[in-house]
């Protein structure tokens, strides 16, 4: 199958010396959902802004559906779309005339680009708003109208940069099961940036996971989850307890038969075990007897977050997603 992103050995370093991406490599088929994951300041932002012609790459090499990116950035335009994590609307417009404008830049004219706009107006379920100035949209109508925007010229590759942050839950499934169908029906190919574990598990098929400038893992989910060796035991502690403490809960965890690993996770312990449900009364009287009294204790099945935690030594906050308050409605 074609390789419609192929990165080899990409290296990023801004004016001020910071080396933002540091000789990443990966390739995204045509036809897929591809998942681009870490938290901020990863270099998740810069390397979207690389790929979609918006910053010079210092090293290494890209082609976008077989484009050079140095040498062709124009085609690359033709073929892409692109939407960011700020919305990129002319908020003194109404929702059509951002889509007609956006049409018009992309040499669209007349009937076709009527009816396109007209589509996307319906697809979006942004209708009854059409008429009305983009500024006085709520937040989760704006993100489906800067998406309309994206979608105007039918792009091959959809480039999504953290497109749901910020957005109520309603909202963010509402995007989701749009771009389901997008990427199932259309084939279009999509690229998304997120740091919400969920969304990449629901809708991407592989994924790169990116920390410091580097990729630390990769895979599809289901491959990634299954290397955890189990499901997730996790141990909460009270908050500030000593390191001394949060040491000997390692240990004791450790000394289990059928744990395959064990994570600090600042505010818990995290132990990953086959046979969890089994040996869960055997890690109580242990962490009993060895003076350890968590808080909770519990079991659930592994996740992305738990695939993070192992490859970084964290997770990824509520606090560090930026989560902003919606704008209210205004008609």
């Amino acid at each position: 199958m074609f390789d419609v992103i192929a990165v080899k050995n990409l290296v990023v370093i801004y004016p001020d010396g910071t080396r933002a991406v540091d000789g990443i490599s990966f390739s995204v088929k045509e036809g897929e959902f591809f998942g681009f994951l870490g938290p901020n300041g990863a270099g998740k932002s810069t390397t979207i802004k690389t790929l979609t012609t918006l910053l010079r790459k210092t090293s290494g090499s890209i082609t976008i559906a077989g484009f050079d990116i140095g040498e062709s950035a124009a085609e690359i335009r033709k073929v892409i779309g692109v939407l960011s994590q700020e919305t990129a609307l002319d908020v003194d417009l109404t929702g059509r005339e951002n889509l007609r404008l956006q049409g018009r830049l992309q040499q669209m004219r007349g009937a076709a680009l009527e009816d396109r706009v007209d589509e996307l107006l319906d697809l979006m379920k942004l209708e009854e708003v059409a008429g009305k100035p983009a500024g006085r949209y709520s937040g989760g109508m704006k993100k489906r109208l800067d998406l309309a925007c994206a979608l105007v010229h039918k792009p091959r590759l959809l480039f999504l940069d953290e497109p749901t942050t910020g957005l109520d839950p309603q909202s963010r499934a509402s995007i989701w099961e749009y771009l389901e169908s997008l990427n199932k029906d259309d084939g279009t190919t999509i690229f998304l940036t997120t740091q919400y574990m969920e969304e990449a598990d629901r809708l991407c098929r592989d994924l790169e996971i990116i920390d410091h400038g580097k990729v630390i893992a990769g895979g599809p989910p289901t491959e990634l989850k299954e290397t955890l060796g189990g499901e997730t035991i996790t141990i909460s502690l009270k908050r500030g307890t000593d390191r001394d403490l949060r040491s000997k809960t390692m240990d004791v965890l450790r000394s289990i038969e059928g744990v395959t690993n064990v994570v600090d996770s600042e505010d818990a312990v995290i132990a990953y075990a086959k046979n969890a449900g089994e040996i869960v009364t055997d890690i109580a009287t242990a962490l009993d007897r060895g003076g350890v009294r968590p808080s909770s204790l519990s079991i659930s099945s592994p996740t992305l977050d738990d695939v993070f935690l192992k490859v970084t030594g964290r997770r990824i906050r509520e606090e560090e997603l930026g989560r902003k308050e919606q704008e209210p409605f205004l008609m």
